[in-house]
């Protein structure tokens, strides 16, 4: 049976801690940045967990 292929998509998005959970981005870090609080955007700096129900989707896409 054939390997499952990475989904280019997703490994641009996600990355796979040592432990196994998947890390991502938080959205609305790129555009208007003159209109959000300096708090408000190093809140957004900090890469978040995914959520369990996404984890083994997300997880399929990685090819894990």
């Amino acid at each position: 049976m054939p390997k499952n292929k990475t989904h280019s998509g997703a490994k641009k998005r996600f990355r796979v801690t040592g432990s196994g959970k998947i890390m991502r981005e938080r959205a609305n870090h790129v555009h208007k940045f003159h209109e959000k609080t300096p708090q408000h955007a190093r809140r957004l700096a900090n890469d978040v967990l995914v959520s369990k129900a996404d984890e083994k989707k997300i997880k399929k896409l990685l090819g894990r």
